[in-house]
Formats: C-alpha cells, structure tokens, sequence
C-alpha cells in the first residue's frame, strides 16, 4: 500500500487545536481538507472524522464517501445534504448527533483529539446514507488503496 498520502488543511497544522470556527461552539462547518500523493488508481475518495477520547467510546462526527478524486480540495463547509453536489455527489452518512454531514467537537470535558481519515479508494461505494459506520469501515477495507489521517484537538 502507498504511503505517501498527505493530508493537510490550511486551517490547522496536524496536531494542533482545531479553530473554534470548525466546532459547536462555532460556526460548525467542515475545515477545509487537501490530499495529495494519490494513488492514479484511485476511483474516490472517503472521510471519517471521529473523536477516539469520547466517554461513550469512539463519536463519529462525520461520514462522507464517493468523492471523485478529482476533488482531492475539500473546500470549508460541505453542506449537510445526503447527496452533496460541489463533490459531484458524493454521499454524507449519518453522525453520532444522528444528523446528516458534518458536525464538529463538542467535548464534555478535557482535551480531545479529532480524527479526520481519508481513504483513497479503488472505486466507488454501492452504500446508501444511512449506512453505517461499521458498513462503510467494512467497505472502505476492501476497496482500501491508501490512507492517511490528520489530528486535530479541542478543549472547550
């Protein structure tokens, strides 16, 4: 499997906090994502962002397949629609805030860390938007090429 994909968002640098513009207690939109060193065999692109320190256990906060790779600029704020147009349709899952796209850290208490995985994929995924998590991991293993994940944190 390839290595080399990086992915980086000019919003924070891997590891740092997260700007509370990305989060409940801001604007709660998606930062904007940049992956590169993707495989030419790639066919799409897939996101899951979640927060491994949650007490309840891992909380996903947003799910998002089907991305052509063409779109490897993830612009600020994909709408929260199923079918999201400006990714030439690719399609958001449901949340553990049991909502469609996108919604950002909320911690309780403490400093959290935020995965955002990206998977570069040998073909799109025959998954509807209410699949869930564990059927789109599923998935995403089988059609895996690449990986890649950046961290971010957030301490309200």
């Amino acid at each position: 499997m390839n290595r080399d994909l990086i992915v980086t968002s000019n919003a924070f640098e891997d590891g740092d906090m997260i700007p509370q513009k990305y989060t409940k207690d801001g604007k709660d939109i998606s930062p904007p994502l940049t992956i590169k060193g993707i495989s030419t065999k790639g066919e799409s692109i897939a996101v899951i962002m979640d927060d491994p320190d949650a007490p309840v256990g891992t909380f996903t906060h947003w799910l998002i397949w089907n991305i052509p790779i063409g779109k490897n600029n993830i612009p600020e704020g994909v709408h929260q629609d199923k079918e999201v147009e400006t990714l030439n349709g690719a399609i958001q899952g449901l949340n553990d805030f049991g909502e469609i796209g996108y919604r950002g850290p909320a911690p309780p208490s403490g400093v959290h860390n935020y995965h955002f995985k990206v998977y570069i994929l040998d073909q799109k995924l025959d998954l509807t938007y209410d699949a869930t998590k564990n059927e789109l991991v599923e998935e995403v293993d089988k059609h895996m090429l690449q990986k890649s994940k950046l961290v971010a944190k957030y301490k309200r």
